[in-house]
């Protein structure tokens, strides 16, 4: 007869925070498969339990993984634990169970306390309908389209972070949800608990210069519906308008490039396409600064930024062939005006927010 697997909640903080069912099953089991055997051991030593201890983490999983289930397959209980909370929950367990699973195997969860769940009760926003997100993506791409679709949710948003980057995380949401209702909630159920609540905004500021430690939640208010309904009323515009659907991606966070790329694809157009609407209005972008080799020498552009900067510039990358010496047009983005530079009239070019105002050929 096999034996049980048992998800056992441990305290997120305050040793106290663990209930006798769990302590129960601690001593009983054969085997107890921890996330850190150290943290582990202080808790069992803390209640006098001498089960022995197998570290297990996401590192040695896939490995340890087949051999734990043979044992339990063989008759023996084992106990699976993480340093905090439930696991399973942006912490190993997820594998073992699901392999368990198809191997017929029995799971048991002895429940406890969980970081997001407690977070979430304890800042005041709506507890209705949540979504947890766990720990966010670092950069890129994966995080800007993870922020904009929880921010554009009606559920209220539960996130993990670390301390090192939760500057950055609430500056990032902050960015496009200033006036969002949020909350920091840091090291629960232990001596040094805090919950700051305010908008992304005054977090963002409150937490630009501040040195943070230990464990932290952050939960953020959901979209309110009247707001979604009006976006949606209005989606369809922006949708059909690629100006107006890169002006939305940016404000979701996306670079530049991956906001045209983004437009192009929703709308079935080339990106030169794309991009050939913007220049007919600015749009506030990031200013770029690589420099570009002209593929030949009359197709050479020295860009002055206005704070002194140059960029070098190839006019035939813009579409601009058979520039002569001296002389082109290039299509401005300040008004619906063309302008006309000549080689002396030097110093005028000036590439603002990443699309060219002003003209100066310098060849």
């Amino acid at each position: 007869m096999p034996g049980t697997l048992y998800l056992v909640g441990t305290p997120i903080g305050n040793l106290e925070d663990i209930t006798l069912r769990a302590l129960r099953v601690l001593r009983e089991v054969d085997l107890i498969l921890a996330e850190d055997t150290r943290r582990t051991r202080k808790l069992l030593s803390h209640y006098d339990i001498h089960t022995p201890l197998q570290s297990y983490h996401e590192h040695n999983e896939r490995a340890l993984a087949p051999l734990l289930l043979d044992r339990q397959a063989g008759g023996e209980n084992l106990a699976l634990v993480t340093d905090a909370g439930l696991p399973g929950i942006s912490d190993p367990g997820t594998y073992l169970v699901q392999l368990a699973i198809r191997r017929g195997l029995p799971v048991v969860v002895i429940p406890g306390p969980t970081a997001f769940a407690s977070a979430l009760v304890v800042s005041g926003l709506s507890t209705e309908r949540f979504a947890f997100w766990g720990f966010p993506p670092r950069r890129g791409r994966e995080r800007a389209e993870l922020f904009s679709a929880a921010l554009n949710d009606t559920k209220t948003a539960i996130f993990y972070e670390a301390p090192t980057r939760l500057a950055r995380t609430l500056k990032d949401l902050a960015a496009l949800a200033p006036e969002r209702s949020a909350a920091v909630v840091r090291e629960l159920t232990k001596v040094h608990e805090e919950v700051c609540r305010g908008t992304l905004a005054e977090l963002a500021g409150a937490f630009s210069q501040r040195e943070v430690k230990g464990e932290v939640c952050l939960v953020v208010e959901g979209k309110k519906p009247e707001d979604l309904r009006a976006e949606e009323a209005a989606g369809p515009a922006a949708e059909k308008d690629p100006v107006m659907l890169v002006e939305e991606l940016l404000r979701q966070g996306f670079a530049r490039k991956e906001a045209l790329r983004e437009a192009a694809r929703r709308l079935g157009l080339s990106r030169r396409a794309v991009y050939s609407a913007l220049l007919t209005k600015k749009i506030p972008t990031q200013k770029k600064r690589k420099k570009l080799k002209a593929s030949n020498p009359s197709g050479g552009v020295l860009v002055r930024h206005e704070d002194g900067d140059e960029t070098g510039f190839d006019l035939n990358r813009l579409g601009l062939h058979g520039v002569k010496a001296g002389l082109a047009y290039v299509l401005a983005t300040e008004g619906d005006n063309v302008f006309r530079a000549a080689a002396k009239d030097a110093g005028r070019l000036v590439l603002a927010e990443d699309d060219l105002v002003g003209v100066d050929i310098n060849l």
